[in-house]
């Protein structure tokens, strides 16, 4: 198994079966132009069979610390420990880039999510509740969301 960072768009394209959807070219694009954003590989025979993003998030008070994103191993190539060295590079290179810490949000029926990041060293920190918001982008020429 090889990790390596994701540089351009073909690398998310040829990666696309371990995401939820197509890498639009646009998002893509913008993935890779905004820094501390990244995505890492990994490949087995030159095949992705994983990825991990992870997002550099900066506060005055606190610093820099790493948010887990997203991780996907392929469904024939999990229990392999593919998703817990990606974990482990996504951290080693938070380290690399200063952060104090890295953490993710995960559904608490998510046994092999839990499993994974118990083996690469994350603690329970406690009860996590999300909210969340949708929002709709306005588009040029289209009225405003009347939310």
């Amino acid at each position: 198994m090889d990790i390596r960072p994701a540089r351009t768009v073909a690398e998310f394209q040829a990666a696309e079966s371990l995401f939820d959807g197509p890498a639009r070219l646009d998002w893509s694009e913008r993935f890779l132009a905004t820094p501390g954003h990244l995505m890492l590989i990994a490949y087995v025979d030159d095949i992705p069979a994983g990825m991990v993003s992870g997002v550099e998030m900066t506060h005055p008070d606190k610093g820099t610390e790493m948010c887990l994103y997203e991780l996907s191993v392929d469904e024939g190539y999990r229990r392999r420990g593919i998703g817990r060295a990606l974990t482990l590079a996504l951290a080693d290179e938070a380290r690399a880039r200063g952060c104090y810490g890295m953490w993710v949000g995960v559904d608490t029926d998510n046994e092999a999510a839990l499993a994974t990041y118990a083996s690469s060293g994350a603690e329970d920190e406690g009860v996590f509740a999300m909210r969340g918001w949708v929002i709709t982008p306005e588009r040029p020429g289209q009225p405003p969301n009347p939310r």
